[in-house]
């Protein structure tokens, strides 16, 4: 990790355009050259963070994720900062595309029912990889122009070497139900379409997850 000045993330992110906020400021910014930056920032005294930074976590995410075959957003640096608020960042060339959530609400039935598929068969491959998404919604997976999925806002994920138990699975997808678009579109409308895509990957556990 590199550490980076005041005045040095100040020129960085000068004429930079704000795509996420909150109420201590901006989360993520889009450069003038097109790549992001994403901040962080330390979420108490006796924090994970301490041992392992997100922006690192998110770096080392997405590096692991191209190794096992997932698309996902290109590392350009990961910082220290000397700032105030914000404690690290991760500089991205981010995936170009739409999120799934946005490309199913314009839609029609067919279409989403393919779509559904094709995360059902995306979220099976991330479960037999071993990858514990926690924040795996549909905000969270791209549409790319090519029609490939790919994944974004990474930190939040566990690899390990082996594929995720069916609790770990149930655990999963019950995160995805706290949305309402999500469980409407994933546990009601395509309910099969989402059996049917993890199925051609993980055909045992979808009949337990599904069913």
């Amino acid at each position: 990790m590199q550490t980076l000045s005041q005045p040095e993330l100040s020129a960085l992110t000068a004429n930079a355009s704000v795509l996420e906020l909150d109420g201590l400021g901006p989360k993520v910014l889009k450069l003038t050259d097109g790549s992001f930056l994403k901040l962080f920032r330390k979420r108490s005294v006796f924090s994970s963070e301490t041992l392992k930074p997100y922006a690192k976590r998110f770096a080392e995410n997405a590096e692991r994720l191209k190794r096992l075959g997932f698309n996902s957003p290109e590392i350009i640096q990961v910082y220290w900062l000397v700032d105030p608020i914000n404690k690290t960042a991760v500089h991205y060339w981010p995936l170009p595309g739409e999120t799934l959530r946005h490309v199913l609400s314009s839609s029609t039935g067919q279409q989403r029912k393919e779509l559904v598929e094709q995360f059902g068969e995306l979220l099976a491959k991330l479960h037999a990889s071993g990858i514990y998404f926690r924040s795996v919604h549909l905000g969270n997976v791209l549409v790319q122009p090519d029609g490939q999925l790919g994944l974004i806002d990474l930190a939040d994920m566990r690899i390990s070497h082996f594929a995720l138990s069916l609790q770990k699975r149930k655990r999963n997808l019950k995160h995805m139900r706290r949305y309402v678009e999500d469980q409407k579109w994933l546990f009601e409308e395509h309910h099969d379409a989402l059996t049917v895509g993890y199925g051609r990957i993980a055909k045992q556990q979808a009949l337990k997850l599904f069913t």
